[in-house]
């Protein structure tokens, strides 16, 4: 990372910590809750201040026939390391979200199109509850797509996201969503999700190269809403004292898409600028908990009007969309002393005369200790990855997690 950037970074933090200690009343907190809980004097504005970091060690083999692994190769890193504002402006009604990534892998992706800049914004959205149950958000933040991607990195059952969520999530991008929710009777809840979007990703601050996103999802929530926001938390560690329940599709259509996969993967350039195409993704999933037992699945499907990257002259350039289908199966149990314990199936198939690419399926096996909740956790897990016709690869993966 550039340091005189990561040093300006801090004596802003500082210099913004050191006058709202002077200037404004600030509440104490319990760890995991913000550094700072601030209040302006006239109770018109909030910023809550936090903080957080995963470091991570990745052990992997590479089956080389008849179940002998050899070939190891070990890595640490600093998964992710984020700051966090987040609170309200003038009124209650009217919030606002930002967070920076600084850690290598959420700065990186830099292109033309970001000014060749390292990637530090991940959200800065606002969100207006302009009647009722509406609200408006505008700016970037997540599209509402599988749940899996929805979830914060932080509050996940293992230690990170599946391959079904790395092939076909459509993750963040900039533009306008309208949310809303109403009930069906007493307890069963339905909430509604829409998003006009750049369709490029996050960070992109010029050249709009194909057309807009699309995005619209709806949850039914049968039995009504978890606790504490818990259908968006991996793991029952509120340990729900009734069946709680979510079904959540989503579609999303990218129009005129110059990215593999749709807002994410890498650009299809042509002899005449990019390759665009519509690309049409499906998301089918749930989440399940009942007395510290959890389970979510999710199914995905990609398709695209001209999948083949072509020339002008109609010769393939070597890139591809990739379209297929994926499938995810997580369950966990959570017991008393707070050691959780879990597994995980994922299944992809992308279109093999198209991509190239052959089925794969992973196996994990998980280990979870929560400390503090998801604010402080170790994690661990053992994963088994089959891909037809190739290298089949064993993975082992050691996590700390620490939010302030």
């Amino acid at each position: 990372m550039n340091t005189p950037k990561l040093t300006l970074i801090g004596i802003i933090f500082i210099f913004t910590c050191t006058h709202f200690s002077y200037s404004q009343e600030i509440r104490p907190t319990h760890f995991g809750d913000g550094l700072l809980n601030i209040i302006g004097k006239d109770s018109t504005w909030s910023m809550k201040v936090g903080a957080r970091m995963q470091l991570l060690s990745n052990f992997s083999w590479t089956d080389e026939g008849q179940s002998k692994f050899a070939n190891p190769e070990q890595d640490f890193l600093v998964r992710r390391a984020r700051l966090k504002f987040n609170g309200f402006a003038y009124s209650p009604k009217l919030k606002y979200k930002i967070e920076l990534g600084l850690s290598n892998r959420d700065m990186s992706g830099s292109s033309e199109f970001t000014g060749n800049t390292p990637r530090y914004i991940l959200d800065a959205v606002v969100i207006w509850n302009f009647y009722q149950n509406f609200e408006l958000w505008f700016g970037q933040t997540k599209l509402p797509g599988n749940i899996e991607r929805v979830i914060s990195s932080g509050n996940l059952q293992q230690v990170d996201r599946s391959l079904l969520n790395s092939r076909f999530n459509i993750d963040r991008d900039m533009g306008f969503q309208l949310r809303h929710h109403f009930y069906l009777g007493n307890r069963f809840l339905v909430r509604e999700k829409f998003a006009f979007s750049q369709g490029e990703g996050r960070n992109v601050t010029q050249g709009n190269l194909g057309g807009h996103q699309y995005t619209s999802r709806i949850e039914l929530l049968p039995f009504g809403n978890f606790v504490k926001k818990g259908d968006y938390r991996a793991a029952d560690l509120n340990r729900e004292q009734t069946p709680k329940l979510m079904f959540g599709t989503t579609y999303d259509i990218n129009n005129n898409a110059v990215k593999t996969r749709s807002n994410m993967g890498s650009y299809m350039s042509n002899d005449i600028g990019f390759h665009e195409t519509n690309i049409y993704t499906l998301f089918l999933d749930l989440m399940f908990k009942y007395r510290g037992f959890s389970l979510m699945g999710e199914f995905a499907h990609r398709d695209a009007g001209e999948p083949v990257a072509l020339n002008s002259d109609n010769t393939p350039t070597g890139d591809v969309v990739q379209v297929g289908n994926g499938l995810n199966l997580q369950s966990g149990y959570l017991f008393k002393n707070n050691w959780e314990v879990s597994a995980r199936f994922t299944n992809i198939e992308l279109d093999m005369e198209i991509t190239g690419k052959n089925p794969q399926k992973q196996y994990t096996l998980g280990l979870s200790k929560y400390i503090v909740g998801h604010k402080l956790k170790v994690q661990t897990d053992l994963s088994y990855l089959n891909i037809d016709n190739g290298l089949n690869e064993l993975m082992y993966r050691l996590q700390v997690d620490v939010h302030f």
